[in-house]
């Protein structure tokens, strides 16, 4: 290994990316076995979405369909996607995979190479810019790659993990605090802003503030520097604001009063913390990890943004008080406390016993952090710890005492110490219905018309999510109500969001009846109730898979409503134009 390190740099860089490619497939082998068959378990709504808006993207490539927005599902009242992260920057680059192997393949890419593309991309900067070893930069790349919060977020947010620009946005921000040439360097960072505003809006926020935190912590301790920073800084940041500003003008408009916009957050999500117990447990799906272990420390386990076990933690705080003569180590430090604490959220706990208020209460309502899930601070924090690992390796590497061999032993030990419990694991995945035959050999075609929908049984909401795989797997060529998304409450644009959309008495009922295996007995008023929803839906077919959760009770309950139906292949389907068309 030490031999290894002391080849030339070009095999150093090669041999870097190879060992985050080969560790992000290791995470992700099990689902790499059958990726249109196989999910994580729990939150099976995310990744069907995520499928979802890949497929809207071919038909922005395809078709020219207009990218911020789209009726192929929630219709009529469709959905804002550039306030659903529709990830058109991950999408559209994926069009030839999704169109070829189809949206869950892409799903499974986009999470290996948002592993590996992160670490990689921390590694460059690093070695390039903040330190000198290779191994240092390696270290510290690999846990901003490869963190608990990162393997949590792995099963269902490739959004989130898709963080391989961030170094260079980082990166970018620090150059123009010394740039001659500021104008040019505010270009530059503009497009990085730009195309990570199509990835995820909210890592790009936490970047620019955790910038801000650390900026002002290093003037704080070098106020000199602001007399020679300030101008450039200046200049650069009011041309990424203007040219970024004019690049994401309409996108903005759209999302914040187009069509199906809302203001802030569901409530759901909206107080979602990091208990301070989970800094010091090792996530779930790491080496050391305890799923129930983790019960109550997270808001649950696709949230798992803080957990770096004790003996990272104690590291962590070791090579601040080791280094604490340094301004960079410092700043870091600060910057990384803060953000430890603002992932609290709005009330600070300890093993799920609360303590206090926390700050956040104070910033949860202003413009755009209302929009926030505060636990994903400790992200912010998971790049911090990473920064210092790789300066706590270098300088351990750069001694040129008569011990630095036992030096170098000792951190070599320590690594392994703190990083083994939480080294990654492949993901936790479950089996998932296949999408029905009905679907896949075309046969809805005989029936669905462009400006009609396809409802399936139960009705797409957060808690199903499989007729949003049907319509990802047709590549979106039929309509569907409901689904999994964020929209304003009621369907009134501008209100506060939700999960899903106006409520709706036909789902609920199905959705009963799948829960509970009871076949109600439905009167006059409900019959209508539910016809007048599938009129308003425009719903050319009722389908029923046939392997459906207490499919017996399901199918009783939509004839009382629409009549009999009949099978055909894999699903019961009752055809109910005649019962929704505008005539009727």
């Amino acid at each position: 290994m030490a031999r290894w390190w002391r080849s030339t740099p070009r095999r150093q860089d090669l041999g870097a990316y190879g060992v985050f490619l080969l560790a992000a497939l290791w995470v992700t082998s099990r689902i790499w076995v059958d990726p249109a068959g196989r999910v994580a378990p729990l939150y099976t709504s995310d990744p069907a979405q995520v499928q979802f808006f890949l497929a809207h993207s071919v038909r922005v490539v395809l078709h020219g369909e207009f990218p911020f927005y789209t009726d192929q599902f929630n219709y009529p009242d469709g959905v804002n996607l550039m306030a659903n992260t529709a990830i058109l920057a991950l999408g559209i680059p994926m069009v030839p995979v999704t169109l070829l192997f189809g949206p869950a393949v892409s799903f499974v890419v986009l999470v290996t190479l948002g592993l590996a593309g992160t670490a990689a991309a921390w590694y460059h900067v690093l070695s390039r810019h903040v330190v000198r070893v290779r191994l240092a930069a390696a270290v510290g790349a690999w846990f901003c790659g490869f963190s608990p919060g990162m393997l949590s977020h792995a099963s269902w947010h490739p959004n989130i993990i898709s963080q391989f620009l961030l170094p260079f946005i980082v990166w970018r921000v620090l150059v123009l605090t010394r740039s001659t040439r500021p104008v040019r360097d505010g270009v530059l960072l503009a497009l990085l802003v730009t195309a990570q505003a199509f990835i995820n809006e909210e890592i790009l926020l936490f970047t620019a503030l955790a910038c801000g935190v650390f900026l002002l912590a290093v003037l704080a301790q070098r106020r000199q520097l602001w007399s020679a920073a300030w101008r450039p800084l200046a200049t650069g940041l009011a041309t990424c604001a203007l040219l970024a500003g004019a690049l994401l003008a309409y996108p903005l408009f759209i999302q914040f009063a187009g069509p199906m916009a809302y203001h802030g957050l569901s409530d759901a999500v909206r107080d979602y913390g990091n208990d301070i117990a989970a800094f010091f447990a090792p996530g779930s799906a790491t080496l050391g990890g305890n799923e129930g272990a983790n019960v109550n420390l997270a808001p649950n386990y696709s949230e798992e943004n803080a957990f770096f076990g004790w003996s990272l933690s104690l590291l962590a705080v070791g090579i601040v008080l080791w280094l604490r003569r340094e301004v960079l180590v410092r700043a870091l430090a600060v910057t990384g406390v803060v953000f430890a604490v603002l992932s609290l959220g709005e009330r600070v706990s300890w093993w799920d016993r609360d303590l206090t208020t926390g700050p956040w209460d104070l910033l949860v309502k202003l413009p755009l952090l209302d929009a926030v899930v505060p636990t994903r601070f400790g992200l912010i924090t998971t790049v911090v710890i990473g920064i210092l690992l790789a300066l706590a390796v270098e300088r351990a590497w750069s001694l040129r005492s008569a011990e630095r061999r036992t030096v170098r032993a000792l951190t070599v030990a320590g690594l392994v110490l703190a990083l083994l419990p939480i080294a990654p694991m492949p993901l936790t995945i479950t089996s998932r219905p296949a999408v029905p035959q009905f679907i896949t050999a075309d046969r809805w075609r005989r029936y669905v018309g462009p400006d009609q929908t396809l409802v399936s049984v139960p009705v797409p909401s957060m808690g199903n999510t499989y007729a949003m795989r049907w319509a990802a797997s047709t590549n979106l060529d039929f309509k569907i109500p409901g689904g999994y998304f964020l929209a304003p409450r009621n369907g009134v644009t501008g209100d506060p969001g939700r999960f899903g959309g106006r409520p709706s008495g036909f789902g609920d009922l199905l959705a009963e009846v799948a829960s509970t295996g009871r076949t109600p007995k439905l009167n006059d008023r409900q019959r209508r109730r539910c016809l007048d929803e599938l009129r308003h839906w425009r719903a050319a077919i009722v389908v029923l898979p046939m392997n459906e959760q207490n499919a017996e009770p399901l199918r009783r309950t939509v004839e009382q409503l629409v009549g009999p139906g009949r099978q055909e292949l894999d699903v019961w389907v009752w055809d109910v134009r005649t019962l929704t068309a505008r005539s009727a």
